[in-house]
């Protein structure tokens, strides 16, 4: 019969959670490893195929394996915060920021601004465990 936790010693529990925990890391730390090497390796084979698309001036290359497609991936950010801000503001073009809100900061201007709060906005508490190792 399944033992009822509620009459695990605390310790007990204490125990049994710092190991899952620490099992749970290591196994965490070798796939993040064997991952890398994996990556590094594709990251290699990348390389050599882009050369090659860029050798030959092709976008896609058909093989029996998959086709290969060369194409250009752009990333935007700014140095200047407050310009950027300025000219999202100046244009009505919010839609440049992604939606969501920094949670730290969020908590910091509600401790500091208890009567400001934004039409909309939901708060989720919730108690959270947190088991420290023993020296």
């Amino acid at each position: 019969m399944e033992e009822n936790l509620v009459d695990v010693p605390m310790d007990q529990l204490a125990k049994a959670y710092v190991r899952i925990r620490d099992e749970r890391a290591k196994l965490k730390s070798d796939y993040e490893l064997q991952d890398n090497e994996l990556k590094e390796q594709i990251a290699v084979i990348e390389q050599e195929l882009l050369s090659a698309c860029n050798r030959i001036k092709a976008d896609s290359i058909r093989t029996v394996h998959g086709t290969i497609i060369r194409s250009i991936k752009s990333r935007y950010w700014t140095n200047d915060w407050s310009s950027m801000y300025k000219f999202i503001k100046d244009n009505d073009a919010f839609a440049l920021l992604e939606k969501r809100i920094h949670q730290t900061n969020m908590k910091e201007f509600l401790n500091e601004n208890a009567d400001l709060l934004p039409a909309g906005l939901n708060v989720e508490n919730e108690y959270t465990i947190v088991v420290r190792r023993s020296k």
